[in-house]
């Protein structure tokens, strides 16, 4: 039965969410389950794309993206993939009008990773950022508005922003390795080998001002996505503090995380805001 494949497609999905991101499967735990499965499905695709350019060292990474392109583009025509990733994205895509251009920015974005080592402007910089996180909140918000396409252009620079905080904080926090193993440089104008005081009090001021525009648009989400998406936002935010209290010489010498006793601590108090409608 084509609804088992089906089923079971979505199930991989999870399945993968859960085994690369404990917070983000947490946090997709607490939306309704109307979008879960939706959301697992977005998360997992780029997840694979992204385990290419970051991961995959013995292999020609530029054929395996290409491939995984292709294959995509065949699933969305076909309607269906034996690769169960592709095939519940391309569900999830066709059912909330998830629009190409985001996925090609994405992909272009992925595509830099394969040979591009450093961002020299804050031109370069934006782009990446848009095609790498900006547009993954923009398929999310798809889902979360449900073909509501008032609501999707109001809350969109919301989603760009919570995006763009995710990813910088992310390249914060994975200094050592995007530096050491990768050997890329995403801040334009920062030395990595000395990342002094100045240069990372201005890269947390950034990140700052986007959980600001965040917020905003968390606040005006419909109610199956806000609990999930303000967990994903409070965790993160837990995050940024505590790269913020870390000497930048920690920073590049280790991977500051937040531990699971913590992320539970995080839910709880999320939580009491929600239910008190105080968000």
């Amino acid at each position: 039965m084509k609804e088992l494949f089906d089923e079971t497609s979505f199930k991989c999905s999870k399945i993968v969410t859960r085994k690369y991101s404990t917070s983000f499967s947490l946090a997709v735990y607490m939306l309704s389950p109307k979008i879960r499965e939706a959301i697992y499905s977005v998360y997992a695709f780029v997840r694979f794309a992204d385990e290419i350019v970051d991961s995959f060292h013995i292999h020609d990474k530029a054929f395996l993206l290409n491939e995984f392109e292709a294959d995509y583009y065949k699933a969305h025509k076909n309607n269906i993939s034996l690769n169960p990733i592709l095939n519940a994205f391309q569900h999830t895509v066709k059912k909330y009008n998830i629009t190409d251009d985001l996925i090609q920015s994405f992909l272009k974005s992925m595509k830099a990773d394969l040979n591009k080592e450093t961002y020299n402007t804050v031109e370069e910089y934006n782009e990446y950022i848009y095609g790498s996180a900006d547009v993954v909140g923009l398929m999310c918000l798809k889902v979360f508005v449900d073909g509501d396409s008032e609501k999707y252009d109001e809350l969109k620079f919301s989603a760009m922003k919570l995006g763009s905080a995710f990813q910088k904080v992310n390249f914060l926090r994975d200094l050592k390795d995007d530096y050491e193993l990768l050997n890329r440089s995403y801040f334009p104008g920062v030395n990595l080998k000395e990342l002094n005081i100045e240069d990372k009090a201005e890269i947390i001021a950034e990140i700052e001002a986007d959980f600001m525009e965040a917020l905003i648009g968390i606040k005006k989400l419909p109610l199956e996505a806000k609990f999930g998406v303000y967990t994903a936002y409070v965790y993160y935010k837990r995050l940024l503090n505590k790269l913020k209290k870390t000497p930048s010489s920690e920073i590049l010498n280790t991977r500051i995380r937040v531990s699971n006793p913590l992320k539970i601590s995080l839910l709880a108090k999320s939580f009491v805001v929600y239910k008190l409608n105080l968000l």
